[in-house]
């Protein structure tokens, strides 16, 4: 640590480069500088866009101080397999120009209201943040909520005779940008506001909802002081984040199709990532992409946890790496998922490619118990919907079936290959204590093993419906669950998923 402290801060060992803040942005954590900002990075970079970002503090406590203290420089280390190879590279980001708070610094907050230059305003606020507080309506002060916090700033700029902004939320809901529009409209009528105002906050300024995807540790804290003495400099502000990214945006904040192309095709001239060679997608809908997303990322992390973690494995690397279980989690994939969604079959096997490769990250050790939190509700979220499709195509999605017998083996709560180490089950109680009466009452027959699965096939209030009612699905899950009651995982995996 000595030698640490003995190196040059960042800001003067680097410079940073000075520019017209285009950008507001509502946040200053980990994933917007990993993910955001260094798309704004590497367009500058690519020179077709030479914007600056102004970083807006959402809550009282955060890192604009710090970051503001470094220059608006900070390290980012983007890390894990490209085209097969370990990469790890690192750049400084440079587009951070000024930083609020607007807790203290209202004033200064609001006069960036009053600047031709601003066009786009990007925020994550968490999951939380874009939220209707009836109470935040005195805009004399710095309102509370990130809506009000942005509805005081559009007020003033209305009232400036300022043009609309391009609004682009990255909070992970569904329709965040419909969703932040609504919110929008909802307090300023509780405000009673001009409706005029009210229209031009509708009308005037453009709304997009996204979806984003990069995986991003933060700050690493167990390799913090061997990175600083590899960069040379000292950096409290470095993160990092893995190679992936995708950002996809639509315009379906407005209910005129036409309206909509038009905005999206106005945000990407304006916004033009893809000519940076960035993986930012401007759809006509992001819900497919999102479905992508979950069925495949989330939904193959469902499927493999119970299967890998009662055959012996660890980690979701481990599992890939694996001949006959990477071999099953393929097969799931491009076998069961892919058919499902509608997305062109190129970009499809792209994408399933892209997370193999994401879960084979030397970088990354990812534990399979600690996906399995809630196991039963992701199933139902992530998987289910995969099992009805291919049901009512007359496919028998046997990985998936077979997974969800793993998953009731997995409730068990004991582990076979490891001497029958216990598990450390982790869902809502009535879950566990369900299966814990139904395993009990188990006899190791086949007709014990009917009994168990048709009972929890018949959940309807959980999967939304009677699974048994579906021909052929209580059959093969029996068959699945005795198996793997009589011999490993391994070979129960031989011998019916075929």
């Amino acid at each position: 640590m000595e030698n640490v402290k003995a190196l040059p801060a960042i800001n003067v060992a680097n410079k940073k480069k000075d520019m017209k803040v285009k950008v507001m942005q509502f946040g200053e954590g980990n994933f917007l500088r990993a993910f955001v900002d260094w798309i704004i990075n590497s367009m500058n970079k690519a020179n077709v866009f030479d914007g600056g970002v102004v970083v807006v503090q959402p809550m009282p406590f955060g890192r604009c101080k710090e970051l503001n203290e470094a220059d608006g420089l900070y390290t980012l280390y983007l890390q894990g397999l490209q085209n097969g190879k370990a990469v790890r590279e690192h750049e400084v980001i440079n587009c951070l120009q000024d930083f609020i708070n607007p807790f203290d610094e209202y004033d200064k907050y609001l006069s960036y209201a009053l600047s031709d230059d601003l066009e786009f305003v990007i925020s994550n606020t968490t999951e939380a943040g874009i939220t209707f507080d009836p109470n935040d309506t005195d805009f004399s002060k710095c309102p509370t909520s990130y809506p009000g916090k942005l509805l005081a700033f559009l007020e003033k700029r209305y009232l400036a005779h300022k043009k609309g902004l391009y609004i682009i939320p990255c909070e992970l809901i569904d329709h965040n940008g419909a969703t932040l529009k609504e919110t929008l409209v909802k307090l300023a009528k509780h405000r009673n506001m001009d409706p005029e105002f009210i229209n031009w906050v509708e009308t005037e300024n453009k709304y997009y909802n996204t979806l984003v995807d990069r995986i991003v540790p933060g700050y690493p804290r167990n390799d913090a002081e061997a990175f600083q003495l590899d960069l040379g400099y000292q950096d409290q502000n470095m993160v990092v984040g893995e190679i992936f990214h995708l950002w996809c945006i639509d315009a379906q904040s407005v209910p005129c199709p036409e309206c909509a192309k038009k905005n999206l095709e106005e945000l990407k001239s304006k916004f033009p990532c893809d000519k940076a060679g960035l993986n930012v997608l401007f759809v006509d809908s992001i819900v497919p992409y999102k479905q992508r997303k979950v069925k495949i990322l989330n939904g193959s992390h469902t499927t493999l946890v119970p299967v890998s973690y009662l055959s012996g494995i660890d980690t979701v690397r481990e599992t890939i790496e694996d001949a006959e279980l990477g071999k099953f989690v393929r097969e799931f994939i491009f076998d069961e998922v892919i058919p499902t969604i509608d997305i062109p079959h190129d970009q499809m096997v792209a994408y399933s490619n892209s997370v193999l490769e994401r879960y084979m990250n030397p970088y990354v050790r990812h534990e399979l118990m600690s996906i399995a939190l809630n196991s039963c509700s992701k199933y139902k979220e992530r998987v289910l919907p995969t099992v009805l499709q291919n049901l009512e195509k007359g496919v028998m999605p046997k990985h998936a079936l077979f997974s969800l017998a793993a998953l009731m083996t997995f409730y068990k709560g004991v582990r076979p290959i490891c001497d029958n180490q216990a598990i450390a089950l982790n869902d809502d109680p009535k879950h566990i204590e369900n299966f814990k009466n139904l395993w009990n009452e188990y006899d190791g027959t086949k007709e014990g093993a009917r009994k168990l699965v048709s009972t929890v096939l018949g959940w309807s209030a959980h999967w939304g419906k009677d699974l048994n009612t579906i021909p052929g699905v209580t059959d093969f899950v029996t068959e699945a669950l005795y198996l793997q009651q009589t011999m490993t995982m391994r070979e129960a995996i031989k011998a019916i998923v075929k």
